[in-house]
């Protein structure tokens, strides 16, 4: 098998961290983009002596490094740059990524070690110093899209495990919406497939046209909406996840938000 049939399973996922990590599908997908053609310009560079997701996760944090060894993280023309800059005042980059890597890609501390040319008892603190950083984090109103009630009910129990509110737990389309109008969410989290056969995504789009607000998405077939094709999110939870999952993708979306930047 070449080396590219066996990278395309992981590119999805590289897209997922690289997106969360950006606060943008548009950077977040340049990133990777700019990742494969290193690999295609030089493929002899490709680490050879690790498994393959390790080899592509390591060329990208090569890439990520190299632009922003010297620089902020984000640009003054970045929407995001004022914002996150105000974040970085409470959390380093560094642990930002050590928390994105082993909480939401499933990364061991060794293999995020590896990824981040760090000792692994030095990434076991920088993803404590990043959990400590959330728990500072002003709190949320969270709305809830999700037709299964048992999940509901788990995500419901995480949300308010992190101190934050949960305004209701919608099941339609047009409930989220009319929930959503009624008590505006500082964060909504979506399933993609609701009761009726109504769309997660629908509702998100109907909400966004309304007013501005995080969104995390929830689905069990990530991969279609990590293609790098259309626009997608830039928050995405796979099922079954993690308790862990779905905490560092709440921090990474509200990391983003200016509501609820700390003063």
């Amino acid at each position: 098998m070449s080396l590219g049939q066996d990278l395309a399973p992981h590119l999805p996922f590289l897209r997922r961290y690289a997106r969360a990590l950006t606060g943008t599908q548009q950077h977040g997908d340049a990133y990777v983009r700019a990742t494969l053609e290193a690999i295609v310009a030089a493929p002899q560079d490709f680490p050879r002596d690790v498994d393959v997701r390790l080899g592509l996760y390591r060329t990208f944090q090569r890439i990520w490094d190299s632009v922003n060894e010297d620089a902020d993280e984000t640009d003054e023309g970045d929407p995001h740059a004022g914002i996150a800059n105000a974040r970085l005042a409470k959390i380093t980059p560094r642990s930002r990524q050590a928390l994105l890597l082993t909480q939401l890609e499933g990364f061991t501390p060794e293999d995020a070690a590896y990824l981040m040319d760090e000792e692994s008892s030095d990434v076991e603190e920088m993803v404590r110093d990043a959990i400590a950083e959330i728990e500072r984090q002003t709190r949320a109103d969270v709305l809830i899209i999700e037709d299964e009630p048992i999940i509901a009910m788990d995500l419901e129990t995480i949300v308010r495990d992190l101190g934050h509110n949960v305004t209701g737990v919608a099941v339609t389309r047009d409930e989220a919406v009319a929930q959503a109008l009624a008590q505006r969410p500082g964060l909504v989290l979506a399933d993609i497939q609701l009761a009726d056969d109504s769309s997660g995504i629908d509702a998100v789009k109907d909400i966004l046209a309304e007013f501005s607000v995080p969104v995390i998405f929830i689905t069990a077939f990530p991969e279609r909406l990590l293609t790098g094709e259309r626009p997608e999110p830039t928050f995405l939870i796979t099922k079954p996840f993690q308790r862990s999952t779905v905490k560092a993708a709440i921090s990474q979306a509200l990391f983003f938000d200016a509501a609820t930047v700390p003063a």
